[in-house]
């Protein structure tokens, strides 16, 4: 009989790749040689840099409402196809005279004002899909509306630049991952061609059970494991690693102090936990967190309010927690939603699936500001937003003058740049 230890690791590969993405925290690798602690460092991961750069991803899940994210309060359009979920225009944050941040966004309006956000008007894609599932999907692999990728645009990144050789000086260290997700589920934008070392924290997880997943891993490593599938070795190893892993994760985010007031919620958390792994100098290259609940179909005003207020009072907290530990310059953060939503309110007194929206870009080494062109309202009942930026142009941005990696190769094509980078890296 097998032991619990062992019943509760995967028999598989596949299996243990699919657990690994569900909040465990384990790490999800491959080319694994036999000695672990000297295999244990990930071939190819870039080794920490004083002056590094880091990309942190925020997702907003459902579909944000971008009219009432940036709102065109100087636009009569507005207030027609919204005569009731239109805000007035006294109450908005003026980011020009023409737009401005909803009033639950005063932490980011204050961002702006110091050029530290960059708000990127309507931005799109050709084509447009309503569907949660298959425009998120787009979003993560930067494909055409069209066309099915089984990679997303971050592990593509990772095929890229992760590749070499270990740094002898790393080989006493426990694995640094290439990139971090705090969710529930691995995110689509980190599927890969390589097996990359990732690592996930659900946001959702209880400590207590997070413990008990830790429990069962150390039992694990006193039991020899059943090599039924001839997986046993390459399993046993690599829960050894993932155990290393999420060990001395755990520990520099509980010993972690913010240098910034955070406030309370699950979202918040996440970023506290980024900032907590970005200071310890690890040579992650990409963090993931997100944010649920924009699919604002009924009742929105209450609940979109809500959201909007924890995002902005987050990423100010995050930002000034890294801007006190001099790593604002180091970092990118970068907002995305699947889609917004319609011009005009529906009966419910929600706004349905659209098209495009507006994102935000914060950190030190932006050229903050309005970007873009504002979307035109001259719309009729039921009609979509045309998009004037698409969103491969800003991830072509990020990856070219930000992490200084290819972008035409990686994405597929050249959408261009947008001059929203201070200092681009030199070619």
């Amino acid at each position: 009989m097998r032991s619990p230890a062992a019943s509760f690791l995967p028999t598989t590969r596949r299996e243990f790749l699919r657990l690994s993405s569900r909040g465990i925290g384990l790490l999800a690798f491959g080319h694994f040689a036999p000695d672990f602690l000297v295999q244990s460092v990930r071939a190819g991961t870039p080794q920490p840099e004083k002056d590094r750069r880091i990309l942190v991803l925020v997702q907003l899940a459902g579909g944000n409402d971008g009219l009432n994210t940036v709102v065109p309060f100087a636009d009569d359009a507005y207030y027609r196809l919204r005569p009731n979920l239109g805000l007035p225009a006294a109450s908005v944050l003026k980011l020009d005279d023409h737009q401005g941040l909803h009033p639950a966004c005063a932490d980011l309006h204050r961002l702006f004002g110091e050029g530290r956000l960059s708000v990127i008007q309507n931005v799109g894609y050709p084509n447009p899909n309503r569907s949660h599932f298959r425009s998120t999907e787009i979003w993560e692999a930067a494909s055409d509306s069209d066309a099915s990728l089984d990679t997303g645009w971050i592990g593509r990144y990772l095929d890229n630049t992760c590749q070499g050789s270990p740094d002898a000086d790393a080989l006493a260290a426990a694995i640094d991952p290439a990139a971090v997700h705090i969710s529930d589920e691995l995110p689509g934008s980190f599927l890969a061609h390589q097996d990359h070392a990732t690592f996930g924290l659900s946001a959702s997880q209880r400590r207590g059970s997070r413990n008990q997943d830790l429990k069962l891993l150390e039992q694990l490593t006193a039991h020899e494991m059943h090599d039924d599938h001839g997986n046993g070795g390459f399993l046993r190893q690599v829960t050894l690693d993932a155990l290393v892993t999420e060990r001395r994760v755990e520990a520099l985010i509980n010993r972690y102090r913010a240098e910034a007031k955070y406030p309370g919620g699950p979202f918040a958390q996440s970023l506290q936990n980024v900032a907590a792994l970005i200071s310890a100098n690890l040579s992650t290259r990409v963090y993931f967190v997100s944010l649920g609940g924009f699919d604002t179909h009924n009742a929105q005003a209450n609940q979109h309010e809500r959201l909007l207020r924890t995002l902005s009072e987050g990423l100010a907290a995050f930002q000034a927690d890294l801007t006190a530990r001099k790593l604002d310059d180091q970092v990118l953060t970068m907002t995305f939603s699947e889609f917004g939503r319609r011009p005009n309110e529906n009966q419910s007194g929600g706004t349905d699936h659209g098209t495009a929206a507006p994102l935000f870009m914060l950190g030190s080494g932006l050229n903050g500001g309005l970007s873009g062109s504002a979307p035109s309202l001259n719309l009729a009942a039921n009609e979509d937003l045309t998009y004037s930026t698409d969103f491969r142009q800003i991830y072509g941005t990020i990856l070219q003058d930000w992490l200084s990696a290819p972008a035409p190769e990686i994405l597929g094509g050249d959408f261009g740049t947008l001059p929203l980078i201070a200092r681009p890296r030199p070619a």
